[in-house]
């Protein structure tokens, strides 16, 4: 197997080869150096095997294996309105940019009344028209060099999203990025990028949407980079629901400056093999940063969160919380690593991760990690894995609550600590319902398989 999935490189050489001829005049300038590397670099790396630690307890063989088929030119008239719809979270007015297959849709995007110093658009045409700003800042906080899925992402960079906030903007409305997978038939995979660059005291709040329309077998691997300037404010939510098929590995890497706040609340709900990683780096003092994260598992998923907090330079602030509820045969794991560096002095970083089991076959491995080279600091972290309790099943089944219900809303209570800090209600209203929706649906899987 070992064999197979290295000759599978040469897949990837050979779809780099017609990508960048398709790219025409595109194809040369700073950028062609650096997709090259990157191309190089992941040859050299593979795919990453359970003998890494990093990947210890996710064996992405299926991955590695498939004979994904790059879109070059997707078919942006396979996705309706309708699609486009079952993602509007109950009315929610925002400015939206609209992918498919990772590629920029205008025809289905609604950008209207930015604010000057605003610029929100696809990644594509930056690379164009903002081209100082892009390299500036593109690759520069998710490193290729010991990453394999960043190298490939790297690689293929062509489109995504590319949102530009100058000193002192402020964008009321959300920005949501909604990336749809295609109806096709024969596997695909896409490579969208995201670069947001938030300027000195600016503020946003960005939503990223992953989703697939038919039930079919796809790989999306998506990054984004962000970059807070001081006293800048980005509120960041992750809603996934790929198809149950697909698989999806996802970077987000954050660059803070002095003051900045950044603060992500990632949904996983979707998806057959699903990788997370979170990552934020704060470079300045006073930084406040927070990553949390609500994974549903059911059936045979795979879900795996690699959260990394880098405090770098003293006073700054770091919250985690990561919740899991796993049934059937599901499978979870969760890696959360703080670093705290020599002069990193006064420090608080706080990370709790908790999962629910829901059955006998579902499971997880979990390893929170603190590397402290500080002396001065304030840090904790917690793990805690457990069943539904069965005291409290009892009770609500002597108040007349169906066993099935009563199971529910304990469920629905223990994810409720990471939905509640959704800050969109109309997003938070839209959480709390497909949370509902999968546990019941697994519920009648469960029952058909019987």
């Amino acid at each position: 197997m070992a064999l197979a999935i290295k000759e599978n490189n040469q897949l990837y050489l050979s779809n780099f080869e017609a990508f960048e001829k398709n790219l025409n005049g595109e194809a040369g300038g700073w950028f062609h150096d650096v997709r090259r590397d990157a191309l190089r670099r992941f040859d050299e790396l593979g795919f990453p095997t359970t003998r890494n630690e990093e990947w210890k307890y996710t064996n992405i063989t299926p991955i590695a294996k498939e004979n994904f088929k790059h879109i070059i030119r997707p078919d942006l008239e396979s996705v309706s309105s309708e699609d486009i719809g079952r993602y509007d979270y109950n009315g929610l007015d925002v400015h939206l940019l609209v992918f498919v297959d990772g590629h920029f849709s205008e025809k289905h995007s609604a950008v209207r009344d930015l604010p000057d110093g605003v610029k929100v658009g696809c990644l594509a045409e930056a690379l164009r028209t903002q081209a100082v700003a892009v390299e500036q800042h593109l690759t520069k906080y998710a490193r290729y060099e010991d990453d394999s899925f960043t190298a490939l992402n790297t690689a293929f960079i062509n489109d995504g999203a590319f949102i530009y906030l100058s000193d002192n903007a402020l964008v009321e409305k959300p920005i949501h990025l909604l990336f749809l997978a295609s109806g096709q038939s024969d596997p695909f995979v896409n490579y969208p990028r995201n670069l947001i660059i938030a300027g000195k005291h600016s503020k946003a709040t960005i939503i990223e949407t992953y989703a697939g329309i038919k039930n079919n077998r796809y790989f999306t691997n998506t990054i984004t980079e962000v970059f807070v300037d001081e006293n800048a404010h980005i509120d960041h939510f992750k809603v996934q629901e790929e198809s149950n098929e697909a698989y999806h590995i996802s970077t987000i890497q954050v660059y803070q400056k002095a003051d900045s706040n950044f603060a992500s609340n990632a949904i996983d709900f979707g998806g057959s093999i699903v990788r997370n990683n979170p990552r934020a780096t704060l470079d300045a003092e006073g930084v406040e940063s927070t990553l949390n994260g609500l994974y549903l598992g059911t059936g045979s998923q795979l879900i795996d969160n690699h959260t990394t907090i880098d405090h770098a330079k003293p006073h700054c602030n770091s919250h985690e919380l990561y919740k899991g509820v796993l049934d059937g045969t599901a499978r979870g794991v969760f890696n959360g690593k703080i670093y705290v560096r020599l002069d990193a002095q006064k420090t608080d970083a706080k990370q709790t991760n908790q999962a629910l089991l829901l059955s006998d076959g579902a499971s997880i491995d979990t390893k929170p990690q603190l590397e402290i080279f500080a002396d001065d600091v304030k840090c904790t972290h917690g793990a805690t894995i457990g069943q539904l309790d069965e005291n409290a099943l009892f009770y609500l089944q002597t108040r007349g609550v169906q066993k099935d219900m009563a199971r529910d809303i304990l469920t629905y209570a223990f994810a409720s600590d990471v939905i509640d800090r959704i800050k969109i209600k109309e997003l938070r209203d839209y959480c709390y319902h497909r949370v509902l929706v999968k546990l019941q649906q697994d519920r009648l899987e469960g029952i058909d398989k019987k």
